[in-house]
């Protein structure tokens, strides 16, 4: 079995770029870019409940709109500059997907943030509960993904 298929680079140079464009943004502006604030500050535009309306989300939802949609465009362009225009295929079913979704958002609320926001904002900012929040993750990552190869067969 091969660890990566498709070879490590490109894994090592999307990290290096995320986390060059999170310590750029908290440079520069100071702001904390994890993902599931960006979700849930988007949510806040739709969902009139008051834990969406909370001014922390209100206020900051435009400037994470950019981020999200910054993150959407690099990945157009990275998908354009080093695929060739192939298209990334999956042979997982579409209701495997959403649920894992499901699973992924339900996790990272019950955590007060998403692997992103714990994994690079909250690590660099030495903060102890997102060391938890992390090896939590990668735990729970190893033994499903050792488990699903069992089960599976792979």
């Amino acid at each position: 079995m091969t660890l990566f298929p498709q070879g490590w680079t490109h894994y090592l140079v999307g990290g290096l770029t995320i986390g060059l464009g999170v310590g750029v943004l908290f440079a520069l502006t100071g702001l904390i870019g994890g993902m599931s604030s960006v979700y849930t500050s988007t949510w806040s535009y739709v969902v009139r409940r008051p834990f969406f309306q909370q001014p922390r989300l209100v206020n900051s939802r435009a400037w994470r709109l950019v981020y999200a949609a910054g993150l959407v465009v690099g990945a157009l362009v990275w998908w354009l500059v080093f695929s060739d225009g192939l298209r990334v295929v999956v042979s997982i079913p579409p209701w495997q997907l959403a649920l894992g979704g499901v699973l992924v958002g339900y996790g990272a609320r019950m955590s007060r943030g998403c692997t992103s926001g714990h994994g690079i904002c909250g690590l660099a900012s030495l903060k102890l509960p997102s060391l938890f929040a992390v090896l939590t993750f990668m735990t729970t990552a190893i033994i499903t993904a050792n488990l699903l190869a069992r089960v599976g067969g792979s």
